[in-house]
């Protein structure tokens, strides 16, 4: 199709265009790999299937904003579908010859894919531009209080401009060159329906106009994107590249929520946690190329929900701006996000559990407060409490270790030293072991548990913090210190299982002491509810009344671990109808207490996390109360999310209760 000289200028530009693009991409991999740490290609091998999923079908983007979603796809499948078709359009373009497009049914396939394609991302891209610059939803951008690199706020636009240009262009250019090129044969493809409509408005036009037109068709389509290569390092398009390296190749984690390892006892290290950008990880830095800056993480933020300053996105934003802008990883972490964002988060993990392309922000925060407590010791003043009790007294009550077995005062409690060798080793946790509220939580599991016959015991005055508050709050040293405690104990005695009623402390026994030597078969106490219910251990007293309760899925319990269905399944065994809130299961809104905010006050916004749970939880139920008068609780099953549920009641001034799942099941068990 095209001329010799044609063909000369359409490689020589080519060749210009690649090689600026290759010193962009060069540039950006030279800016990951001087993060700590090494990728291991070898993960690509085994993530396959999950990279077909998630990739190939963008799982991870419908979890979110479905029409949204439907028209990403239009766009993402269309794409997926032109690297085949371009390259045909290539070969024709230079032999004359329509490689793919020969009789029979795989070039009728072929052609019926690329006119579904061509329409399909005309459709998707003029959608978007719809939603983006015209109905412009504050989901797609930030609040002016939000720390954002200068050039940002414009620049966000600009990029979702020019993009959404260079599709439209290569797409809608494509399509009517093929409608001039149907057009020439004169007759319609049915196999090419759109095109065929299209290119019966050319009937009568001169053949020598046609073939002008198909040329000029050609090199806007394709020369869009040899026009667009150079500026696509800078855009963020490059997630196109960049998402998939980043299923491919994160480091193996047991959970969204799993630190990396510090190893305090080695003297050699100077420097903890992040100060700079240089001393992230490759792929926290990976992350900021990968961000398709949708702001669904921002979206999800149970901080910037309640108009805190922290946003996720934001913090992504920054680091790829800052890039951008000729900047270099010596950059202070401190400029791209603020020190009050960063002790606003409550590590719940929502914008890494959501994010389409696999960035955690998440982790970079909590990389920034190892840095502020244990190089700067600057933290929130309220932590010192905290931190002397789990320092002192091995809990951050900072109650004595001597009274760590009053709880169970008056019940029949087995400690280790009683039964050495138990089925179930019950980790208690400070909360239930200290706390008055939740110290009801422990008494009604030692009630079920000795109801069922369980062959259990409680490590009793053994028994220290796992130290999940202080390693969220960037004290390394005293997670160390704790958890190598705590290891030493456990592998002596050797336990079968380990039960917790705390998400907090199965996260951190399950998924983090492994690192220090710790290799332990986990679950919850609900869990293990639920399989003394299905042994038909206990039974439950069924007649009353139809009580409803909404459950309040922990952070720690539903989107770090997954655990989702026990809780509810031990609910509607005792009789229980559950009415469910908006979010739920691994999208449910956090409590406010994880990373550490239990232990301080909460940052300065237009409203409290647990007071805006608890309102989402005291709706459903007011609606689903009805002629029923037993609608009046919260379940939960996390000593965090009980303090924090009960304090959000008690400032509501309402009578709806919040209990454990455990205290629930307890009240209704048969004894």
């Amino acid at each position: 199709m095209l001329t010799l000289i044609e063909k000369i200028l359409f490689v020589i530009a080519t060749l210009v265009s690649l090689y600026f693009t290759y010193r962009g991409v060069a540039r950006i991999m030279q800016q990951i790999g001087s993060g700590r740490g090494k990728m291991d290609w070898s993960l690509a091998y085994k993530r396959v299937g999950d990279l077909i999923v998630k990739v190939g079908l963008f799982q991870p983007v419908f979890r979110l904003r479905l029409v949204p979603s439907i028209l990403h796809g239009l766009i993402g499948w269309g794409f997926l579908s032109f690297l085949l078709i371009n390259l045909a359009d290539l070969i024709y373009a230079y032999t004359g010859f329509k490689l793919l497009e020969h009789t029979g049914l795989f070039g009728n396939a072929y052609r019926l894919l690329a006119d579904i394609a061509n329409v399909a991302i005309i459709f998707g891209i003029v959608a978007m531009v719809i939603r983006r610059f015209i109905l412009r939803p504050a989901t797609l951008s930030t609040r002016e209080t939000t720390l954002l690199h200068p050039k940002a706020r414009a620049g966000i636009l600009r990029d979702s401009g020019i993009v959404a240009g260079f599709i439209f262009v290569h797409n809608s250019m494509r399509f009517l060159g093929e409608s001039f090129g149907v057009a020439l044969t004169g007759q319609a493809d049915s196999w090419q329906p759109s095109i065929s409509a299209v290119a019966g408005l050319w009937s009568g036009v001169d053949p020598r106009t046609l073939v002008m037109g198909e040329h000029i068709a050609f090199w806007l389509s394709i020369g869009a994107v040899v026009a667009f290569l150079p500026y696509f390092p800078l855009s963020k398009h490059i997630h196109l590249f960049f998402a998939p390296l980043n299923f491919a190749l994160k480091p193996e984690r047991k959970s969204i929520g799993e630190l990396s390892y510090i190893n305090l006892d080695d003297q050699s290290i100077e420097q903890f946690g992040a100060a700079k950008m240089k001393d992230l990880g490759w792929e926290q830095i990976m992350d900021s190329f990968a961000c398709i800056q949708c702001f669904r993480c921002q979206e999800v933020c149970p901080a910037y929900n309640t108009g805190k300053l922290l946003s996720p996105a934001a913090l992504e934003i920054n680091k790829r701006y800052h890039f951008n802008n000729g900047g270099t990883t010596d950059v202070p972490m401190l400029n791209l996000i603020s020190e009050e964002a960063v002790w606003a988060c409550t590590s719940c993990g929502a914008c890494v559990d959501i994010c389409p392309v696999g960035n955690e922000p998440m982790r970079d925060i909590l990389d920034i407060r190892r840095n502020l407590s244990m190089m700067e010791s600057a933290f929130p003043k309220q932590l010192e409490t905290a931190f002397k009790g789990m320092e002192r007294n091995q809990n951050p009550w900072n109650v004595s270790q001597g009274d760590r077995m009053k709880w169970a005062e008056g019940m029949s409690v087995p400690t280790i030293e009683q039964n050495a060798e138990p089925e179930i080793l019950w980790w208690v946790g400070c909360a239930p072991a200290t706390d008055a509220r939740a110290q009801k939580t422990a008494q009604a599991f030692a009630k079920i548990l000795n109801t069922a016959g369980v062959n259990y015991a409680v490590l009793g005055k053994n028994e220290s913090c796992t130290g999940d508050s202080a390693r969220r709050a960037g004290r390394e040293d005293i997670f160390f210190g704790l958890a190598s405690q705590n290891v030493e104990i456990l592998n002596e005695v050797a336990p079968k299982r380990i039960v917790t009623t705390c998400p907090h402390c199965l996260h951190t026994i399950k998924n983090e002491y492994p690192a220090f030597g710790g290799n332990y078969t986990v679950i919850h106490h609900t869990q293990l509810i639920n399989e003394l219910v299905g042994a038909g251990r206990i039974s439950m007293n069924l007649e009353g009344d139809n009580m409803k309760v909404t459950f309040h899925d922990p952070c720690y319990l539903g989107r770090h671990n997954k655990i989702t269905d026990a809780p509810r399944d031990d609910l509607k065994s005792a009789g229980i109808e559950v009415v469910e809130m908006p979010r739920n299961g691994a999208k449910s809104f956090c409590c406010g207490a994880g990373g550490a905010q239990m232990w301080k006050e909460e940052e300065n916004g237009t409203a409290r996390v647990n007071e805006t749970r608890f309102a989402e939880a005291k709706s459903i139920l007011l609606n689903a109360a009805g002629p029923s008068a037993g609608a009046d609780t919260v379940a939960v099953g996390c000593p965090f999310c009980l303090t924090m549920m009960s304090d959000a009641s008690k400032a509501d001034g309402n009578n709806i209760q919040v209990k454990d799942v455990a205290e629930i099941v307890a009240e209704r068990m048969k004894v």
